[in-house]
């Protein structure tokens, strides 16, 4: 379907024609002339004609009309609207909370008897559970001392998977702030469909620099329907080597100790959600396995009509109409013909 987007241009049209009007017609009585008797004479040499050229002036006055209403339609924003497309609606509004304190450089991940950071393995998993999230609504928050939005909710997973791999640890500062990390996701997701809000929070800590408490804010989300899962990510058992990095001295401790399960329980309960405890790479990927499983909820259908600009096409009419005006002055025309032909 062809459309205008903005038709009141046209309003305009008669604008030459009413500055025109308005114009005064110069007063060649009293005007100030320099009077040559011999100028039709030189016309002629030229190659001008001598007496006025109706036709000319017509051709003109058609082409300067044209070439200003070719104008007007290039303003007026000339569109062609297809038909409507459907949107990809099923689905949920997921936010992906991500503890990237100090704490998640602790290398008790170990993956073919190598100890890896936490944050290299959350990364990995991560984005396995983004790739399979297609057709639903993805954000990311990451959060240490203070929360930030990394990407808002959005279809673009390649973009937010692309944002996670870059999250370096301590950029948000080195303490964790729990509270303040799900108080971003109410507000992000607390104006979307009541039966799609989830946040999947991962720490590996307790709440310490939070302004909003982590329990209040789970009473929030709860009352704005938003149901969160949260996974605690960490080994239980580590072991430290000993002096010169031989056994004599070493000593097992718990890389976790600091990880707030009760209260992760709490939020996950206290909204509909579920607690996940991750000590290690098979049981973080099954935690996100299990999330993965949740059945799509049926949102109300979006439709986009695509829109194509049409602009170049009066701008093409109006240059090649100044064109033929620019050409139209060398015309020869039968009526000036005649008349030099009589005068010689």
């Amino acid at each position: 379907m062809f459309e205008f987007q903005w038709p009141l241009l046209f309003l305009l049209a008669p604008l030459p024609l009413l500055v025109r009007w308005l114009s005064k017609p110069q007063n060649q009585d009293t005007a100030a002339a320099l009077r040559v008797p011999f100028f039709t004479q030189l016309r002629s040499l030229g190659g001008e004609h001598s007496g006025p050229i109706r036709s000319g002036s017509n051709i003109n006055l058609i082409l300067l009309s044209l070439v200003w209403l070719a104008l007007l339609a290039g303003a007026a924003r000339p569109t062609w609207i297809g038909e409507p497309v459907a949107m990809p609606t099923t689905g949920r509004d997921l936010m992906l909370a991500v503890d990237i304190s100090g704490s998640m450089k602790q290398e008790d991940m170990v993956i073919n008897g190598e100890n890896l950071p936490r944050i290299i393995l959350v990364k990995a998993v991560v984005n396995e559970f983004i790739r399979q999230r297609r057709g639903d609504k993805l954000g990311l928050i990451l959060f240490g001392s203070n929360p930030y939005i990394q990407s808002p909710l959005s279809f673009d997973l390649d973009t937010l998977g692309t944002l996670m791999n870059e999250a370096q640890v301590g950029f948000a500062g080195n303490q964790t702030a729990i509270g303040d990390a799900i108080g971003f996701a109410i507000k992000r997701l607390r104006q979307r469909p009541e039966n799609s809000r989830v946040l999947i929070l991962l720490t590996d800590g307790a709440d310490t620099a939070s302004n909003l408490k982590p329990l209040k804010a789970a009473e929030l989300a709860a009352a704005e329907k938003i149901k969160i899962y949260t996974i605690g990510v960490g080994a239980t058992e580590m072991k430290v080597p000993g002096m010169f990095g031989s056994s004599f001295g070493a000593r097992t401790v718990n890389p976790s100790a600091d990880l707030d399960e009760d209260t992760l329980q709490t939020i996950a309960s206290k909204t509909g959600g579920r607690y996940f405890r991750a000590r290690n790479p098979a049981e973080l990927q099954a935690a996100y396995d299990v999330i993965a499983a949740l059945e799509p909820v049926e949102q109300e259908q979006e439709m986009l009509r695509p829109e194509k600009s049409l602009l170049h096409w009066p701008l093409l009419l109006a240059s090649a109409m100044m064109l033929l005006l620019a050409v139209s002055r060398n015309w020869p025309f039968a009526g000036g013909s005649k008349s030099n032909e009589a005068s010689t």
